[in-house]
């Protein structure tokens, strides 16, 4: 259930912002009714309308295309907008659904979140926390969350517990299995979830340490030429949005996390942007075992 949700608030079916008021933390919108056009006459719907409402009339309801967590359409390019508007659909403009950040060396971004840590106050006792452990294999994402152990130094990605709500997101300094400073993210964009800071952050550390994540390409069953990608820790919303742009998601592999299918034709931009953003390792001869 938390998987799909995360899958739903990165693609923008849902939005997760910062708590109104006094009270820290963070909550989960229904996203409006919109659309995005991934390519010419091919559109993505995107948002959910209050008590379970369809999100658009019976005419265009019933050319949508499900797959996974995502809705598509096709209609004619010329005529499309016009009748997405007309049924209460807000456009949005695709360089803005994705969001991309810039394209950076991992050693930059963890020196700017060292930085952060280094101007943050002493954290005090932290409740609830677990961290992203380093030396765990970037193949098992749930097998990397663990306790802190009293040998741990050094800078984590984690979660901490509260009072109520989902775990946050941070990044913590640990001396000898005690914690001594942390940020809450996001730092950089409050609208964006703590999870896409945390998740480039850990591909970061990762790379840093020689052992980067990976991506795996192989044949798609049943295809002549489409290709499967199998990715095995989380992305960054904005790397998720990317996938949906260029593929489409199919049921996963054995130890993925996600797996999409995408054209050959587009293999080789999928493999530069995973390579550039998160510093991925791919690997394309024969996939998962």
């Amino acid at each position: 259930m938390a998987a799909q949700l995360d899958l739903l608030v990165s693609i923008g079916d849902l939005i997760e912002l910062p708590h109104r008021g006094d009270h820290k933390g963070r909550q989960i919108y229904l996203a409006p009714p919109s659309f995005v056009e991934k390519a010419l006459g091919r559109y993505l719907l995107l948002g959910v309308r209050p008590n379970g409402a369809p999100l658009v009339n019976e005419s265009l309801g019933a050319g949508i295309q499900h797959k996974g967590h995502t809705r598509s359409l096709k209609l004619d390019a010329q005529l499309a907008p016009g009748r997405l508007r007309a049924a209460g659909l807000h456009e949005i403009p695709l360089d803005h659904w994705l969001k991309r950040p810039r394209t950076d060396q991992p050693a930059a971004v963890v020196t700017v979140m060292r930085q952060r840590l280094d101007g943050a106050g002493e954290s005090g006792e932290v409740g609830g926390l677990k961290i992203i452990d380093t030396a765990a294999s970037v193949r098992y994402y749930r097998g990397r969350w663990r306790q802190l152990a009293s040998s741990d130094s050094g800078d984590f990605v984690a979660r901490r517990s509260q009072a109520y709500g989902a775990d946050l997101w941070c990044f913590v300094r640990v001396e000898h299995g005690v914690p001594r400073a942390l940020v809450d993210l996001p730092v950089d964009d409050l609208a964006a979830a703590g999870c896409d800071e945390a998740w480039r952050t850990q591909a970061a550390i990762d790379a840093l340490a020689d052992t980067p994540q990976v991506m795996y390409i192989r044949p798609a069953p049943g295809t002549s030429g489409d290709r499967c990608l199998d990715l095995f820790s989380p992305v960054p919303g904005w790397a998720q949005r990317y996938l949906e742009l260029v593929g489409i998601p199919v049921p996963q592999a054995r130890g993925a996390l996600v797996s999409y299918r995408v054209p050959m034709s587009a293999i080789g931009q999928v493999r530069a942007f995973f390579t550039d953003m998160l510093w991925m390792h791919v690997r394309e001869e024969g996939g998962v075992a």
